[in-house]
């Protein structure tokens, strides 16, 4: 079964689907993280290199383990060769 199978089928239980909701931000934050490294073509060593730190602190915040301030994730994101900008929307 693939992943995105497995995932509309778990997220047919309304228990699941709302915690899945609960953390759907920070998974768009890790999903966008991941794409900008996978388009920069660089490994977690290299961003690390590059913003400075360990691979184990791009491999926390990459798997979603790490409250990142605004400055880490412009360092990753300028790391990657990208620009970061925040976009507020009103709540419905």
């Amino acid at each position: 079964m693939s992943l995105q199978r497995l995932k509309q089928r778990v997220l047919k239980n309304p228990e699941v689907k709302a915690e899945y909701d609960k953390l759907e931000d920070e998974f768009n934050l890790i999903d966008q993280l991941l794409t900008m490294r996978g388009k920069a073509g660089l490994t977690q060593e290299q961003v690390a290199e590059r913003m400075q730190t360990n691979k184990s602190n791009i491999s926390r915040l990459e798997r979603g383990n790490a409250n990142p301030s605004w400055s880490t994730l412009l360092k990753y994101a300028h790391a990657c060769g990208f620009e970061l900008s925040l976009q507020a929307q009103k709540m419905h």
